[in-house]
């Protein structure tokens, strides 16, 4: 299927009517709002990274078995920017921007500079998330953006570092019962110290008018095994009682980062995978705030996304998605998706891999099994230094973008939905995955592309 990653999209910001092929039960009713790059050509500047392009935001109003769609772009400082220069002057991952050659030596400095200790972008293309009862356009840098779920309009632009030391900002928030919501952040080499900082922001903040992250409280945090090398990740996993955070190899250079731009390269270039190096399973009580005792690692692994965390008979069971390397970034890059991917392209295959903690029987160093559980091949075995090595089990392969019933976050699952991704990153297939017995049921829509699949509760 042939199909042009690098077009820019037309934003539609008046309600249209959508075709709907098939019924819609007249039970789902609602609003669905996405988020993704739209926008990826300005002037004769382009670039260079599918996740780079600017934010455009999609709504889908579901009543009475129709639909409604609107769009519009994100319109934050990176996008007004760039619209008036009519060319890319805010660097992005992927992409760096240098400055017109026309322009005098003076600006060229300032722009220096600005890339040496950079501002961030704010062009929020990852997600949206809820903080109190405001929704935000997100990407990973100290930036988000309040909309307006209805209208999509650009709201204020919120500053995490006003409120808490967090440099950088997991895409991926979790929920409880109560509204509140649960974020990780790393704050970078505050007084001589890297560490990862898990915060709560109470449901219901901001309704006073005030932005919902002035009522933020620090949760925990977990020392960086690195000072200037933190761990970069996407999401972590939650229970009732525990959090589960992943500290993998894929690590972000901060030295590197500040010279990218003197040196001609983007900030991707200084994410690095370390296959020598164990990822670390950082496990916190939600009770105490602070890490349990126990030190659980496994082998090198990249993680971008947590399919669940769950307790069972005193262990901590999650699942993730992981990969052997970080090649999948490499594969968005607009070049290689201009090759249209298939059966031929060299891709390190996901797989949905089961992990065990044991919290118990940790008295004495022991060789055998600590994990209990009959259903699950995964192992742990405790060392002589006292840390318990983990091994996965494999329950499939080849999916990616995993959702599931959130009634069930935190708790025993037994079905995910996931995108099939087993002949190239890019989705053409919907799968409905069984815990239990290991089966498959697959959707495809024919000649289209397969998005992140949403439950409706």
């Amino acid at each position: 299927m042939q199909y042009d990653y690098s077009k820019n999209r037309d934003e539609h910001p008046e309600p249209i009517k959508a075709d709907v092929n098939g019924l819609i039960p007249e039970w789902l009713q609602g609003m669905l709002i996405r988020n993704g790059p739209g926008l990826f050509s300005l002037g004769e500047t382009r670039y260079n990274h599918w996740f780079d392009g600017m934010a455009l935001l999609h709504s889908f109003t579901i009543k009475k078995g129709e639909v409604t769609y609107r769009s519009k772009y994100l319109q934050g400082d990176t996008y007004n920017s760039n619209m008036q220069a009519n060319r890319i002057v805010v660097s992005e991952m992927g992409t760096m921007a240098y400055p017109d050659p026309c322009k005098n030596i003076f600006s060229k400095v300032i722009t220096f500079l600005s890339h040496t200790i950079p501002d961030f972008t704010d062009n929020c293309a990852n997600n949206i998330i809820k903080y109190g009862n405001d929704y935000h356009a997100t990407s990973e840098t100290n930036y988000i953006r309040k909309i307006d779920p209805m209208t999509l309009e650009t709201q204020e632009k919120v500053d995490y570092l006003k409120y808490l030391p967090v440099n950088i900002v997991a895409s991926h928030t979790h929920y409880d019962k109560e509204g509140n919501s649960y974020s990780m952040g790393t704050c970078i080499a505050e007084k001589g110290k890297t560490k990862y900082t898990l915060f709560k922001v109470p449901g219901g903040s901001g309704s006073d008018g005030s932005p919902p992250l002035k009522s933020a409280e620090v949760v925990c945090t977990v020392p960086c095994r690195s000072l200037l090398t933190p761990s970069y990740y996407h999401s972590f996993g939650m229970t009732d009682n525990y959090f589960v955070f992943i500290e993998q190899p894929l690590k972000l250079d901060v030295l590197k980062m500040a010279t990218a731009y003197l040196r001609g390269v983007s900030w991707a270039s200084c994410m690095k995978f370390h296959p020598e190096d164990s990822t670390l399973i950082h496990l916190i009580d939600r009770k105490t705030k602070k890490e349990v005792g126990i030190k659980f690692y496994t082998g090198a692994m990249a993680v971008y996304h947590q399919v669940n965390a769950f307790e069972d008979d005193g262990h901590v069971v999650f699942d993730v998605i992981c990969y052997d390397d970080n090649s999948l970034y490499e594969m968005f890059y607009l070049d290689k998706l201009k090759e249209q991917m298939g059966a031929d392209t060299m891709y390190c295959k996901p797989k949905c891999k089961r992990f065990v903690l044991p919290l118990s029987d940790m008295v004495c160093y022991v060789v055998h099994n600590l994990v209990k559980l009959k259903y699950t091949t995964a192992s742990a075995v405790k060392e002589k230094e006292g840390k318990v090595l983990c091994q996965g089990e494999v329950l499939c392969d080849g999916v990616e973008l995993p959702r599931i019933n959130y009634n069930f976050n935190g708790k025993k699952y037994r079905y995910s939905y996931m995108c099939c991704v087993d002949i190239s990153p890019v989705a053409t297939k919907i799968v409905k995955f069984d815990a239990e017995t290991k089966q498959k049921i697959e959707w495809t829509g024919g000649d289209c592309f397969a998005s992140e699949p949403l439950l409706s509760s």
